[in-house]
């Protein structure tokens, strides 16, 4: 089985209980926690649930979680953020990614992280997805995915006004590479099929609304074509993701966050998950915040958490070759 390193992400938020409950279950996959044990168990009380914590290379069963200790400086209040404790939580996404990066584990699945916590902590800190590209030296794409869809970003986290001028010929090329490679090497799709949005309504109605598609987007996609990639677009988002064309296609890129996320997440919040193409290994993270509000009182649902787990337990044994290309197409 695959050895999967699980990184709860903020203390006070929700990524620990959710880590507790899935601890409970057998997976087809090794789980070893990075953070802080005291957490842990507190969240384990807080549920009324069993928690053994092991040793980072011992076996478990249900009920226990081996554990590389990450300590926090500052005892932990869920629902409270601690900037205090910034460096404890970056350090565990360190770690867990080093050890990918070394094979000491197979594949890397997050919680959520309070970015303006890290951020008062002296930490700059944009995203997990940033940092992971940056430990591992790789140019990476965000792609959220359910079982219904998936939606690859050409820019991330960029206010609107700045994303005209990010997206230019490279990024969008690199963009498409990534997913295309991502898509046949995980998901076992010999010829992945990508829609391409425009990033103006109606795809720039041929120039009247903005000549980014003319001008830069147009041009990758036929250069890319004649390489053999199946590329379609760019399209209007209004209509893009109608459910009737969505056998149509494997994958949707959008060029900007707010254009295709929130159609991935009407579709199937508790269903969708993070990834990141592009790393050496398989990064899966859950598709929803820290939800403070609800940290320690046993209200958060584990959906997403489980099923970033059992993805990224498929991917890793993918890429081991102990797992036949299957993953197909979405539902």
């Amino acid at each position: 089985m695959p050895r999967l390193a699980l990184v709860p992400g903020e203390p006070a938020g929700v990524g620990p209980e959710l880590c507790v409950r899935i601890a409970q279950d057998a997976w087809p996959a090794r789980l070893v926690a990075y953070g802080d044990g005291e957490t842990l168990l507190a969240a384990a009380r807080a549920l009324g649930l069993p928690l053994r914590l092991l040793g980072p290379g011992e076996e478990s069963a249900p009920g226990e979680l081996p554990l590389v200790e990450h300590a926090n400086p500052h005892a932990t209040r869920f629902g409270h953020a601690d900037p205090g404790n910034a460096a404890a939580v970056v350090g565990a996404l360190r770690s867990a990614a080093a050890d990918a990066l070394a094979g000491t584990v197979d594949g890397l699945v997050t919680g959520p992280v309070h970015k303006a916590s890290i951020n008062r902590g002296g930490i700059p800190y944009t995203g997990t997805t940033e940092l992971l590209a940056e430990v591992a030296s790789s140019e990476v794409v965000m792609m959220l995915a359910s079982p219904r869809l998936r939606v690859a970003l050409a820019t991330t986290h960029l206010p609107l006004r700045a994303v005209p001028g990010a997206l230019t010929p490279a990024l969008l090329e690199r963009v498409l590479r990534i997913t295309d490679a991502a898509l046949r090497r995980d998901f076992g799709l010999p010829e992945p099929r990508l829609r391409v949005l425009g990033l103006n309504p109606h795809a720039g109605e041929s120039g009247e609304l903005g000549r980014e598609e003319i001008e830069v987007i147009i041009p990758v996609l036929e250069r890319l074509r004649g390489e053999g990639l199946r590329l379609e677009g760019p399209l209007p988002a209004d209509t893009a993701f109608l459910p009737q064309q969505r056998g149509a296609f494997d994958a949707v890129v959008a060029m900007y966050h707010d254009q295709g996320l929130p159609v991935l997440k009407a579709s199937g919040f508790e269903e969708a998950v993070n990834l990141t193409l592009g790393l050496p290994f398989p990064r899966v993270a859950v598709d929803h915040g820290t939800a403070l509000e609800l940290a320690g009182r046993g209200l958060a649902d584990a959906s997403s958490l489980r099923h970033a787990v059992a993805l990224c337990a498929r991917l890793a044994a993918r890429r081991a070759g102990r797992l036949p290309h299957d993953e197909g197409r979405p539902a």
